[in-house]
């Protein structure tokens, strides 16, 4: 078994989800993929949390371990190996340093971004906050109680429970990696905020839908989490 390309831990991750037009994201899929739904309908979510204790193929690098991240992303599935692999695809990555940005460019072809980044965990629940064009975009949860575990069957498991990464790159073809973790333990939120400039940093294509009330919002406590290595999708023939 090949040894993990990043290892991690991510927590306090704030999800609010959105109902999409699937003509929308399709655009985007990546070749080999398709658009997952749940119960019929197309999702996007906007996911902020903290990356904690980050190790590059085992080493720390100084001053990039503690960050905060915010991802837009929806969801896609492919069968292989005689298993349906789920996975996420993003659509825009958030990171306060611009080495961590550039090295997932790099290394994944992935849509990260730099930008001033503030927040994360507070009583009874979690927000998270980046700067752009002079202007600070925000979200955040708030709950109470103790998180429960995941209920089969449930949108937060379908959420939650894609353990795989896809991104189309230049040439057209398509990663694909798989991210380790255990399932997480969830608060249903009971309020969510938004404030963000969704056209400016997202694109008009996406203001419709984060305008809404989002159709769920989730505060997970996250883990240890293991990124493994990246491998192309094979090309079909035509």
């Amino acid at each position: 078994m090949s040894r993990p390309f990043l290892t991690a831990e991510w927590r306090h991750l704030a999800m609010l989800n959105f109902a999409i037009d699937p003509e929308v994201p399709r655009p985007r899929v990546p070749a080999g993929t398709e658009l997952d739904s749940w119960r019929g309908e197309t999702l996007v979510s906007l996911v902020g949390f903290q990356f904690l204790n980050t190790r590059l193929r085992g080493v720390p690098i100084p001053f990039h371990r503690d960050f905060n991240e915010v991802n837009l992303r929806f969801y896609v599935r492919r069968e292989a190996a005689g298993e349906l692999r789920r996975g996420v695809v993003f659509i825009r990555e958030v990171v306060p340093r611009a080495a961590i940005a550039a090295v997932a460019r790099w290394v994944y072809n992935e849509p990260y971004a730099a930008c001033p980044m503030r927040g994360g965990p507070r009583d009874r629940g979690a927000g998270y906050a980046w700067r752009h064009a002079r202007r600070w975009n925000s979200f955040d949860v708030s709950v109470e109680g103790e998180p429960r575990a995941l209920i089969a069957g449930s949108e937060a498991e379908f959420i939650t429970e894609h353990y795989w990464g896809y991104t189309r790159q230049r040439d057209g073809g398509t990663v694909e990696y798989e991210v380790r973790h255990p399932p997480w333990r969830v608060w249903t939120a009971l309020e969510a905020q938004l404030d963000v400039d969704v056209r400016g940093f997202y694109g008009d294509a996406y203001a419709e839908a984060l305008a809404a009330r989002p159709r769920s919002s989730f505060l997970a406590s996250g883990s240890a989490v293991e990124v493994m290595p990246a491998g192309r999708l094979p090309v079909r023939p035509r």
